[in-house]
């Protein structure tokens, strides 16, 4: 199941869509690109197991 969330960027702070595959687990991280600036945002995903909310931190890429 995908579903999408938001995060701002660690770079710029503008908002982003991301999808989220919900069957990776429920933390997950991985790296994506912002979609104003094209910098490089590591994501950390948590899911919630019976709401299936989901939670995204993200800082820079060094």
């Amino acid at each position: 199941m995908q579903t999408t969330a938001e995060y701002y960027c660690a770079y710029c702070g503008e908002s982003n869509l991301t999808f989220v595959d919900v069957s990776g687990g429920f933390q997950q991280s991985y790296v994506e690109d912002c979609q104003v600036c094209c910098r490089p945002n590591i994501l950390y995903v948590r899911i919630d197991e019976d709401t299936l909310d989901i939670e995204i931190d993200n800082e820079y890429e060094e």
